[in-house]
């Protein structure tokens, strides 16, 4: 390297043109190793990202076990509802013997509307209290969900991570050998940077996926939800040998409904398979959907052992599990069943014992393609 400089000296004083491509030579590396530099500083950047995840990990950890005090407390106000229902119908029916003796006075006639008007207005706080529980549930199911996948997205998250560090360190290696081929270098950091956007991709979705749902509906297109589901579970599946099958509608099935709401209701189906198949021999879950007229029809199917007669409907109810204890919530169905109902659609399940659980599920088709708000 000591001796470069005396042989650059003949050739810049014999060819004028030379030295100026040694110096675009130069310019090129310097620009080169900038970005390399950058490139180093966005993985050091995707570190501190898992870093975080990992943090975030303890997080969900903590909010699992804050869901399972906000599950006490609903149970508490459950309760205080269910009173409060009776109430109410004790209210009803006296606004019944009001009505039918409002014809005797004026008097009364005014009285029995002012005690209309409490009744409703306790209706009104009633229902919305409901309303608000039903969302705390929801976000409380979806929490727990966060949880489970957690540690598969980190591992998915390790392959793009290693292709970064070897496409940079090819790139740190061809420098430091003096082996500058800048088509070769930018091929090598534009492999880097599409992992890097692959990366982002996967926190990108998950994070929006945690997200508490809005309250806005929209056209959405059925069969890309399924394979966004698919997306975030596919690593357990993968870690468990579970085989996924596909055989979706090649048409454009659009429902009318919210697109994260209509995601978690796969991701419940796709991890409910995936407990069945724990000690199936044959480990494979099928999902198929298709047009039944003006309903899209999907189907959830694994090689499980299937559910035992008589839970068909109850394994949708609130807090009803047939997993050990301490291995489920009973919330996952049950939360499926509310969104899929608040769409417009139905759920029910072919519990064939000895062959495996098929879950159908049936939304309404729209033609109308503007967003609407509920």
């Amino acid at each position: 390297m000591a001796a470069e400089p005396e042989a650059r000296a003949p050739l810049a004083a014999g060819n004028g043109g030379a030295s100026d491509e040694v110096e675009e030579l130069r310019a090129q590396i310097d620009q080169l190793q900038t970005r390399v530099r950058q490139a180093e500083q966005r993985r050091r950047a995707l570190l501190n990202i898992m870093g975080d995840l990992h943090v975030s990990n303890r997080k969900l950890g903590d909010q699992r076990r804050a869901m399972l005090h906000i599950l006490a407390d609903y149970e508490e106000d459950r309760s205080r509802l269910a009173r409060q229902t009776g109430r109410l119908d004790g209210s009803r029916r006296a606004l019944l013997h009001i009505l039918k003796d409002s014809h005797e006075s004026n008097l009364r006639l005014a009285d029995s509307r002012k005690a209309m008007i409490h009744i409703m207005g306790d209706l009104r706080e009633t229902t919305q209290e409901i309303r608000d529980k039903q969302e705390q549930l929801v976000q409380a199911g979806k929490l727990a969900t966060l949880g489970e996948l957690t540690t598969g997205v980190a591992h998915e998250l390790n392959n793009p991570l290693n292709n970064i560090g070897l496409f940079i360190g090819n790139v740190i290696d061809h420098i430091e050998l003096g082996e500058i081929d800048p088509e070769r270098l930018v091929d090598d950091l534009e492999k880097a940077m599409e992992q890097v956007r692959k990366a982002t991709e996967i926190i990108t979705h998950l994070r929006t996926f945690g997200r508490p749902a809005s309250v806005t509906i929209e056209p959405v297109d059925i069969d890309e939800v399924i394979e966004r589901s698919l997306s975030l579970v596919q690593e357990q599946l993968r870690l468990r040998a579970i085989d996924v099958g596909f055989e979706l509608c090649p048409d454009e099935l659009i429902v009318l409904g919210n697109p994260i709401q209509l995601e978690q209701v796969f991701v419940n189906l796709l991890t409910n398979a995936r407990d069945a198949l724990i000690e199936a021999q044959r480990k494979e879950v099928r999902v198929e959907s298709e047009r039944r007229g003006d309903v899209v029809h999907i189907t959830v199917a694994d090689t499980g052992a299937g559910i035992r007669p008589g839970y068909e409907q109850r394994i949708f109810d609130p807090f009803f599990t047939t997993k050990e204890v301490g291995a489920g919530t009973g919330l996952g169905l049950s939360i499926t069943y509310s969104i899929v109902k608040e769409h417009g659609g139905q759920i029910w399940v072919d519990g064939r014992p000895g062959e495996g659980a098929m879950f159908h599920l049936e939304l309404p088709l729209t033609s109308n393609p503007q967003p609407l708000e509920r």
